[in-house]
């Protein structure tokens, strides 16, 4: 389960487009922050997550948050400031899982690779779409997940929802402010949808030529989309429309949302209506372990704020450039399988999942620093950005609040570890159920 929003210049503080998304998915799936810089290929295919397809003569610079064991991105911006972020769907196609197709995560990665706009992505994607198709599993232990996907693509000018169901799709223009969840939301207005989506569905039975189309209504899985809490969690994310001056701040409140108050809420007590997401079963199986938020400006750089760890509402969103000098690589940072203490996302896990029966201990410690260091990297940005930097500046920037974070971490965790961590909360199947995610990882 994810979460995608988008607000154009004509709602921003700043007047610039600001894209947010939350990445939810099984709890042990760390989440890797990379970044590859523009490339030259000569081979003639190329391996996706399960399937080759043709590779291109050039591949533009991108930053990406991605599961550490998937080709592809659930999220990410290329140099040409085009940014994307995709979500499951369920619909009524079925699935042949022959896995011999691209993922929703590889089809985000190439076209950040291969796309200089928001359109050239979308004709991308549709394009690999009706060659390849979807048929390949979306799931990390859970080898029986299998979804269609929607993505949010934009641009610095322009943004679009794209939804699919199998090789079918429907594409609408954003205007202003647009969100996305794990259900359809295009109905009977669109401006563009692939060629047999209508007569696809005819043939189906679940469309007749004396009705009105409606792609939501025709395609939609009606019980699992019910059951992902889409409408609740788009309807918390589409608050941003209402705002006035909509800014990164403002992004930040919403990814580290739930569904009750801060003061009253604990981690067992999530479900699939917080945007924040926190696992807690099998009705509620996904965990948010990644985030990002781009700003996209007309002229000047975008700004890449990624918290490279699970749980937004115990995060710090960081602020990455591209660039040659950037602080990430291709291998810097990329968890493991297991517990490893080298990498920002298992450490930073290890003190989250102290806090899953002791929330409020959690909070206290580390509360203050949070947000803080929070509101000082988003002035410093600001002010950066008020005397036009060079990308020198950006990167040195980047690379401090990248170590200044890492730095509250490691005191997070030894103040954490002076303490007698005693339940806050107890509920037994929650305790047996974060007791065996531990143990698969070594925690």
């Amino acid at each position: 389960m994810c979460d995608t929003f988008i607000a154009l210049p004509s709602v921003t503080k700043t007047n610039s487009l600001i894209f947010g998304k939350n990445s939810d998915r099984e709890p042990n799936e760390a989440q890797a922050i990379v970044r590859f810089p523009r490339l030259k290929h000569i081979e003639k295919t190329l391996r996706c997550t399960y399937i080759d397809v043709p590779q291109v003569e050039e591949t533009y610079e991108v930053i990406l948050s991605k599961p550490f064991w998937m080709w592809g991105a659930e999220m990410g911006v290329n140099e040409y400031g085009v940014t994307i972020g995709n979500e499951a769907v369920f619909t009524k196609v079925k699935f042949q899982k022959t896995i011999k197709g691209l993922t929703g995560m590889d089809l985000v990665r190439l076209a950040l690779e291969r796309s200089t706009t928001a359109n050239e992505a979308l004709i991308c994607i549709t394009d690999l779409l009706k060659t390849f198709g979807q048929d390949a599993c979306g799931g990390y232990q859970n080898r029986d997940f299998f979804y269609h996907n929607s993505f949010i693509i934009a641009d610095k000018e322009e943004a679009w929802i794209l939804e699919t169901a199998g090789n079918e799709w429907v594409a609408k223009s954003v205007k202003d402010y647009g969100s996305i969840s794990n259900g359809l939301t295009i109905g009977e207005e669109f401006d563009l949808i692939s060629e047999n989506a209508v007569s696809f569905a005819e043939e189906k039975g679940w469309y007749k030529k004396t009705d009105v189309f409606n792609f939501m209504k025709v395609y939609s899985d009606p019980l699992m989309s019910w059951a992902s809490g889409c409408k609740v969690r788009q309807k918390t994310t589409m608050q941003g429309a209402k705002q006035e001056g909509f800014s990164v701040k403002s992004a930040i409140d919403i990814l580290s949302s739930h569904h009750i108050s801060d003061n009253k809420f604990a981690p067992h007590k999530g479900n699939t209506s917080d945007v924040c997401m926190h696992a807690t079963g099998k009705l509620n199986p996904s965990h948010t372990v990644g985030s990002m938020i781009v700003e996209i400006r007309k002229v000047k750089p975008s700004t890449v704020w990624l918290t490279g760890t699970s749980s937004p509402c115990l995060s710090i969103y960081k602020p990455f450039f591209l660039g040659e000098n950037g602080v990430l690589n291709e291998t810097n940072q990329v968890p493991d399988v297991k517990f490893d203490r080298k990498t920002l996302w298992w450490i930073s896990e290890r003190l989250y999942r102290l806090g899953n029966l002791n929330y409020p201990n959690l909070k206290n410690i580390i509360s203050e620093d949070q947000q803080r260091l929070q509101n000082e990297f988003i002035k410093e940005e600001q002010n950066l950005f008020a005397n036009n930097p060079d990308e020198n500046t950006l990167q040195e920037f980047s690379k401090n609040s990248f170590q200044t974070s890492f730095k509250a971490l490691i005191d997070w965790n030894n103040k954490a570890s002076k303490l007698a961590w005693r339940p806050t909360s107890w509920n037994p199947f929650y305790y047996f159920l974060w007791r065996g995610v531990n143990k698969k990882v070594g925690l």
